[in-house]
């Protein structure tokens, strides 16, 4: 799991355009990455539409906004047309990504447990460095949190 301070682990994974997105393609920005759990479920259309919210203030700062769902191409396509979602959507349907980052693991729900992404997000400065790791957020601090940091 990678703690701020450190280079945040690459990826390359697929957009919901069908493209491959790495991480290195945004050096010299700030990223504001964050991990949600399922395309168009309540918890996650809140945290997507209020980080959409937040976009056009996020972009005058130079940051990107990265979301990463196990999901499919095809699923975060609707979803990201169906909320007017500005950012890049990126399926990482092995958990590859969301364990590199801490954003995966046991969760719980009605007292079954199972393996799934940990709602987190992450804000990686302009050389590829942490500078700002939350696991277990909630849906809406998202937004707020990377305005915070993108603002410093």
């Amino acid at each position: 799991m990678v703690e701020i301070g450190e280079k945040a682990p690459e990826f390359e994974l697929q957009s919901d355009t069908g493209e491959t997105v790495g991480l290195s393609d945004f050096r010299g920005q700030k990223i504001v990455l964050y991990f949600y759990p399922k395309a168009d479920t309540p918890g996650c259309t809140k945290q997507a539409c209020a980080v959409r919210d937040a976009y056009p203030e996020l972009e005058a700062r130079d940051a990107v906004v990265v979301g990463i769902s196990p999901d499919e191409p095809e699923a975060l396509q609707k979803f990201r047309a169906k909320h007017d979602l500005p950012f890049i959507l990126l399926s990482d349907p092995s958990h590859e990504i969301a364990e590199a980052y801490g954003a995966w693991g046991e969760k719980s729900m009605y007292g079954r447990k199972y393996e799934g992404i940990i709602r987190s997000h992450f804000v990686i400065d302009e050389q590829g460095n942490l500078v700002e790791a939350t696991r277990n957020v909630k849906p809406l601090s998202t937004a707020e949190v990377a305005l915070k940091i993108v603002k410093v």
